[in-house]
This record gives structure tokens, C-alpha cells and sequence, in this order.
């Protein structure tokens, strides 16, 4: 997917607020969660994602989305990574 293309699906899906991440190569964050939805779109390098269900590693071009709160972990590729994230928080109640 390209970036225009992402952000687009981004807004349509509510994602209010977006980030450009740099991640050195051979990275590796433990076991965590956060308090937002996270759906990304790499732009450079790689990552692999850790969670109970499955082991995703995506590449150049590759997106993902994470639901708030769900464990997982994060592994950086050789060659770093660069990536888009869209956050969205849940509403105030």
C-alpha cells in the first residue's frame, strides 16, 4: 500500500492521530500493550510483531493494525525500520 492511499484509510477509519516511527535495527521491545489502536503501514526496513494468536513480519509497503490493549512484543529487522502509525483512542466515556 502506498502512503497516500494509507492515510485515506487512516481517516476513514477514525484514526485521529499519526506518528513517524524510527526504530534502530535489532530492536527488541518485551511484552507490552497500549492504551490506543495502532495501524501501521512500513516504509522502510522491517518488524516482526509478537502476539498469543500470531507471529507477523512485514516489510516495505506491509500494514497492520493492533487492537488497544492486546499483549505483544516487537523484533527490528537488520536494516532498522521505518513506519506510519495511525492511534486511535477510545472515547471518554
Amino acid at each position: 500500500m502506498d502512503q497516500t492511499t494509507f492515510e485515506k484509510t487512516l481517516q476513514d477509519h477514525g484514526y485521529n492521530e499519526t506518528a513517524t516511527v524510527e526504530m534502530e535495527a535489532g530492536t527488541v521491545l518485551d511484552t507490552h500493550t497500549h492504551d490506543f489502536d495502532a495501524m501501521l503501514l512500513v516504509l522502510s526496513g522491517g518488524i516482526t510483531v509478537t502476539t498469543e494468536q500470531a507471529t507477523t513480519t512485514c516489510a516495505s509497503g506491509d500494514t497492520f493494525s493492533l487492537a488497544s490493549g492486546t499483549p505483544h512484543s516487537e523484533v527490528v529487522g537488520d536494516q532498522g525500520v521505518r513506519f506510519l502509525v495511525g492511534r486511535k483512542f477510545a472515547a471518554a466515556v
